[in-house]
Order: C-alpha cells, then structure tokens, then sequence
C-alpha cells in the first residue's frame, strides 16, 4: 500500500480528535453514542462520509448512524443504507480479505467488485480510474473494526471521501485506530449502562462483580434526574427505604435520614394505598400521590423491579419515581374543562347525567315494609339480611326512591329545573356580554344557596338544574323558593341594574327512570309553573 508522507501533525487537529474522543462518553443512550461515533469521524478525521455498523444480539451489523460534512451526501447514504442489515458472514468476508493497515481493514476498488452481491448496505458509486497512484477511488472501502476487551466484535466504522481526495497516510491511519479504539469503549459503556438492571442482579450474587462495578451503579443511582429508592422485601422491615437519591430527596423535600425510616406505605395517600399495593410486585407501574414536608402531596409515577436471587428469593425492590405532578395536573384540568360550562364553571350537561345516571338503575325498587338491615359479610359475598341468602357485590347499589313510593321514608332525590325569565330580553338590549355576566352571577347565587353535597349544573342556554338528595316534597319547594328569591334581586353589570327572574320546576328521580325521563318531568313541571304565573300576573294586571 503506498502512503502519504505527512511531516508533522497540526496541533488543531490534534484537539479536534481530542475533543471528539472526550464527546464520546457524554451520550445518555446507544443510538446517541452511535452517531456521536459518526459524527466525530466526520469532524476531526478528514472523511466527508461515515457510517456505525452495529453488532445486533442475533449476531447480524445493523447501520445504526450515518453522519457526513454535506447534507445532501448524508441524506443520500441514509436513504441508501440507515436502517438495514448485513450478514454476519458477509461482514467477516470483507474484514478477512482487506488489506491489513494496522488494526484498519482497505479494499481498493480493483478488488471489491466480489462485494457488489453481498447483502451489506452500502452507497458506494463507481467512477474514473485514479489519476495517480494513492488517489481515493469511490469504490475504495476503508473499514475500522471496533472491538471490546474480551476480543467481541462490537462494530465496525466505514469511512469515505478523504477531504483531500487521498488515501490515508500513517498518521490519518494512526489516528482512525486511535479513535475506534476509544469509540469501542464508549459503546462498551453504553451497553453496560442499558444492562445496569441485569448487572445489578449479578451484583447481589457475585460479591466480587459487586465490588468491581458499585462506583458506577452508586454514580447512575445517586445522579439521576429522577427519584430513586431501594425497598427491602421480606422480613420485618417489609418495604422500609434502605436508600434513596438526591432527586427523590428535593421531590419530597425530606433528607435521607428522614426517608431512610419510611416505606412508600407511609408517604401515600390515603385514597391510593389500594394503588401501591396492586403494584408492589416485580414490574409494576402506577400513578399515585406521596406526601411532601410541607403536607401537600405530589402526583409521581412509580416502577418497581425487584431484584431477585434465585436462592435466597426476592431480596430487594428497586423503584423508579418520577413526578409528574404538571401532567396531572393538565390532565385533571382537560377532565374538569370537558365535566363543566367553561362559563360559569358549572357542572354542564353531560356531567350532570353522569351524575344523576351513578344514583340511580334501571331496576325499580321492590316495596318494602320496614328498613333493610346491613348486610352481613361472609367471604367475598354479602347477605342482604333477610335470610334469603341472596349474594350482592361489595358495591351494593341503594335504591333511589321516590318520596311516596310505598316503604320510603318521605325523601328522595329532588331534581330542580330552572329556567330564567327575562334573560333573552337582556341579552337582546345589552349584549350577549351582559347575558353572560348575569349567567355567571345567577350560577354563583344558586351555588351559595344549596348545600355542601347538592349539585348545581348550567344544562344550557339560561337553564339549570339543581340536585339535592335527601329532601321531602315541603323541603324542595321551601329550597325553590329560596333560590328563586336569591335570583331575582338586581344584578349590577357594567355600571347598569337588570333582573331577571326564573322557573322551577321539581321532579323527582327514582330507580327504573331513565336520566332523560326524570329531567323532562323536572321540565314539564318548571313550564307547567312558569304559564300558571304568567296566567296569575294577566289576571292581577
């Protein structure tokens, strides 16, 4: 092989490959170290195109990254190559018959004509013969096998186009060897960081391995963006935080000694201990709150793995938490803005059905003489109590009765259609953003004038409705009365005074009605009200 003479080295370049070497180790995945492998050939070694070809598990190359110094060339050997395989025995093909510069592997195009059948992925195009003899001919292949310490094949760097149009002298040779050498190891790293699960498994049998690789597992533990625990499993101490990282730390706003004597058992909330502990088993995920310092609660998402010895049984837990308290809090905010009027922040139709459609079923309740008494729970089935034997799910439905329905106490589930009158005159003379302003106030008003547990929703338009269980027929109309006197005193809307007053009507829901029937008998009611004190005020006039 006849080589340039290079008299000496530019320091600039020499600094480029420096800090192109120092990149490799800065990529957080394999793919980002694959193509920071490529893109560094391109940078500080003079080749225009450069591609990784990645050692698979089945054993196959893969081109993994493609990088070069024109966009156009690097979009053409894309499309070309990125994405595809080669054979492991094509691959050893060419690497066995190139010629040997060092660790380096050179087919000049006079031989690699036997490789246009292969199945490697390759762009190469043919052109003029050299016009002297070192001359860099398109179909040259010039390959830089990357290997791991134990000898295993990792991958292998395909160069083209030298800047200068030549093949490489000692030193570009010298430094191509350098630079897959430490590329080598920079993709050995990566492997290891994407198996760290699988290594720490090994760790806990092999006390020796533990003590060869726990200053990178303590770094990638200690340092990690996010939250990071170690549980015990078994024992008496089941669950207790035997370590915790700094991210996990700042989230709950609790130092490490803190933490060290709690289990995610005493940091949930309440209503999620149900959650934890459907997913304290291997690989479980689930979304849930913890309790910060300060007392408030943070939404985080946990993923346990559980490391195991095959001996010994599970030894201990290892949880990833990450907080994603603003995505929760988006998502609750979508929920709220698709359950409520985005004007008056009302409950709106369809969460009212919800609502109405969760009280009630579609059987009829049976008459009864005197109360049911509480079920007896035997098992993973409940007794109604009358010795009948009939089992019920723990997520026994209470009927919805009527107020005179036979074996009712007198009270029901009132449901309060309103409608106001004089709104459309108002928001004729004024403006609709008049109309809106009363909307907003009128809701506020009904929503001070029912209780902590009813439900106020905006069912459209200038209409209402008010559900309020618990009440006899006296109670509704008494609560009518109240809401229509709240309602009807002026409302003070940009500078002006107007009034509106309203209709209602009162139905009555109960099992065995649909959600439709009983807000079209609240309706006819609310109409059959609103004529009788029409027809009452052109008498009195």
């Amino acid at each position: 092989m006849e080589t340039e003479t290079e008299p000496y080295v530019r320091l600039a370049s020499l600094r480029e490959l420096h800090q192109v070497v120092a990149q490799l180790n800065t990529a957080r995945s394999m793919a980002d170290t694959l193509q920071t492998v490529a893109d560094g050939t391109v940078t500080a070694l003079g080749f225009e195109l450069a591609a990784v070809n990645v050692v698979r598990p089945d054993g196959d190359l893969l081109v993994a990254a493609v990088a070069g110094a024109d966009r156009v060339e690097v979009d053409k050997a894309e499309a070309a190559i990125a994405g595809r395989t080669g054979s492991r025995a094509s691959w050893e093909r060419r690497l066995s018959m190139g010629e040997r510069w060092g660790e380096l592997r050179f087919i000049p195009y006079t031989d690699g004509w036997v490789l246009d059948h292969d199945d490697v992925p390759q762009w190469h195009t043919t052109g003029p013969a050299p016009r002297y003899p070192d001359e860099w001919h398109p179909m040259d292949r010039l390959f830089a096998p990357m290997y791991a310490s134990d000898g295993e094949l990792l991958a292998v760097l395909e160069v083209d186009k030298p800047r200068n149009g030549r093949r490489p002298g000692p030193w570009g040779c010298e430094a191509l060897q350098l630079y897959a050498s430490q590329a080598a190891i920079a993709i050995s790293n990566a492997r290891l960081r994407g198996n760290m699960q699988r290594a720490l498994v090994r760790l806990e049998r092999e006390q020796e391995a533990l003590r060869a690789s726990e200053e990178s597992f303590r770094q990638a533990f200690e340092y990690a963006p996010s939250g990071m625990a170690i549980a015990e499993v078994g024992g008496d101490s089941d669950g207790r935080l035997l370590r915790v990282n700094d991210a996990l730390c700042r989230l709950l706003g609790r130092t490490v000694a803190v933490l060290r004597r709690y289990s995610f058992a005493d940091l949930v909330h309440p209503e999620d201990m149900g959650t934890l502990l459907r997913t304290a088993n291997d690989g479980g995920r689930a979304e849930l709150r913890l309790a910060r310092k300060d007392g408030s609660y943070v939404w985080v998402s946990l993923r346990n793995s559980v490391v195991a010895d095959p001996a010994a049984g599970p030894q201990v837990q290892l949880t990833h938490v990450e907080d994603i308290e603003e995505r929760k809090r988006h998502e609750l905010a979508l929920a709220h803005r698709a359950s409520h009027d985005s004007l008056t922040g009302l409950p709106n139709s369809a969460e009212l059905r919800a609502r109405l459609g969760g009280r009630i079923c579609a059987n009829p309740p049976e008459s009864r003489p005197y109360p049911a008494p509480a079920p007896e729970v035997v098992g993973a089935a409940a007794f109604d109590g009358y010795g009948l034997g009939r089992p019920h799910s723990f997520d026994h439905h209470e009927h919805v009765w009527q107020p005179d329905a036979p074996g009712g106490d007198g009270k029901g589930l009132a449901v309060l259609f309103c409608d106001l009158d004089g709104f459309k005159s108002i928001n004729d003379r004024f403006g609709h953003v008049c109309g809106d302003a009363v909307l907003v106030e009128v809701a506020r008003r009904l929503e001070q004038g029912v209780r902590d547990n009813d439900t106020v929703a905006r069912l459209g338009g200038d209409e209402f409705v008010v559900l309020a269980e618990g009440l006899g027929p006296k109670d509704a109309n008494d609560l009518a009365v109240r809401l229509r006197s709240a309602i009807i005193p002026p409302i003070r809307v940009e500078g002006r005074s107007v009034r509106v007053g309203a209709s209602f009507g009162i139905g009555w829901a109960s099992c065995g009605m649909t959600t439709e029937e009983i807000l079209e008998s609240a309706d006819q009611r609310m109409y059959i009200e609103k004529r009788s004190r029409a027809q009452g005020r052109r008498r009195a006039g």
